[in-house]
């Protein structure tokens, strides 16, 4: 046995050290504000539905620049594991899986000087031919090979229905410091042959990559449906509410500012100085679920009007042991070296400066620790849960979405 694992082990390191990133991010500092929305609904998910005329999604983008350049995306299929799926181009793309991207403006009356993107989906260029999780790429024309940022969307082809359910007397406590999930699947458009082995249900809790939950078998199996419940891959600390901040306007201090002034080349915001809330009470507070959204108090259009300011995040806290991070949309909902926050001694707090859109802001400190000690964990707190059902026999090339679902909690 020892022989069998000292052979497997480093195959499986290999695997894992191969397995390619797929996370929505941005690989070039110049590139800014990036956002994956559905189109008309800015609170919408990224996920459109298979063959639909609805409203897609828009990724939006901004480049530090006096000028455009000449951008070009693709995309990837990928399996619910967001690893690229075995199908050719031809199998998931009606059209070139290459496209210029033909939708920018320059920035106007901004200190900073930007050029502002926009990618569409479906669009007559690209349209899917199959349901999945689909990452974009974006390169410049001249190095297809280098990718400057990539956003993830998923395509649903709806011949499934989700009954969700979220509750906050779970199996763990009653009222405390947890959420439950309850999801029920409805199958008769699906023609799916075994529910217990070839369907994955994937639940995310506000967008972080780091809350994705796999639950590979359903609780049980009746006549065209599969029931999740009471299984322990359902329940969620209930973390807090998104602290806020605004900085819609840069001559006065907006909701959550100390201070804004003018220092060469960038106006500066100092944020109001934070403090961990694990031992206080709940305060109800309507967020945006850890997304921001551009906005500029006199502005026309706050995508190309709105300025760009350097701001000053500083959570005063003793030093923990584990790393502290500044999580939301702000920073790409990932826990890594753009997201880390730098422990000061001299004054004793957790300080981080990011460069940031004018706009409205939702943020969190996080660590790696599965319950939260900097926000703490309240069940009344109001949580966005969507879930995504997979239909993986094993035979099939690729893993199909059957269906999606959102729920949220405590609102």
């Amino acid at each position: 046995m020892k022989r069998a694992f000292n052979i497997l082990l480093p195959a499986i390191l290999a695997l894992s050290a191969n397995a390619r990133n797929t996370s929505t991010a941005v690989f070039d500092p110049d590139f800014k504000s990036l956002q994956v929305l559905r189109i008309g609904d800015r609170l919408g998910q990224p996920i459109v539905r298979l063959n639909s005329e609805e409203p897609g999604i828009r990724i939006s983008f901004d480049e530090l620049a006096e000028d455009n350049r000449f951008l070009r995306y693709r995309l990837v299929h990928c399996n619910s594991d967001w690893q690229p799926s075995s199908l050719s181009e031809i199998d998931y793309l009606n059209g070139f899986n290459e496209a210029q991207v033909v939708d920018y403006a320059l920035s106007e009356r901004t200190l900073a000087h930007y050029v502002h993107y926009n990618i569409d989906l479906p669009n007559p260029d690209m349209m899917p031919l199959v349901s999945g999780n689909y990452l974009v790429e974006v390169f410049d024309e001249d190095d297809p090979s280098k990718t400057l940022l990539q956003a993830r969307f998923m395509v649903d082809e709806g011949t499934a229905g989700l009954a969700m359910g979220v509750t906050s007397r779970t199996d763990y406590d009653y009222n405390n410091k947890h959420q439950q999930l309850s999801v029920k699947a409805d199958l008769q458009g699906a023609r799916v042959d075994n529910p217990y082995n070839d369907l994955k249900l994937v639940i995310i809790q506000n967008g972080q990559e780091n809350t994705c939950r796999e639950l590979k078998h359903p609780l049980s199996v009746l006549p065209e449906k599969a029931v999740y419940e009471h299984q322990k891959e359902l329940i969620y600390p209930a973390g807090n509410e998104y602290r806020r901040f605004e900085i819609a306007n840069i001559k006065y201090p907006g909701m959550g500012v100390e201070s804004i002034d003018y220092i060469d080349p960038y106006y500066r915001a100092m944020l109001q100085t934070d403090s961990p809330r694990a031992d206080s009470r709940y305060t109800y507070d309507q967020d945006q679920a850890g997304r921001f959204f551009p906005a500029e108090l006199n502005a026309d259009d706050a995508d190309i009007n709105a300025d760009y300011v350097m701001v000053y995040f500083t959570l005063k806290s003793p030093k923990l042991a584990d790393d502290v991070f500044l999580e939301g949309d702000i920073t790409g909902r990932s826990l890594g070296p753009e997201s880390r926050m730098v422990y000061d001694e001299t004054i004793g707090a957790y300080i981080k400066t990011l460069l940031l859109k004018q706009g409205l802001y939702n943020y969190q400190y996080v660590t790696s620790s599965p319950s939260n000690p900097i926000e703490g964990d309240h069940y009344e707190t109001g949580n966005e849960y969507v879930a995504l059902l997979y239909y993986c026999p094993p035979a099939a090339r690729y893993d199909r979405l059957i269906a999606t679902g959102v729920i949220h909690s405590g609102k």
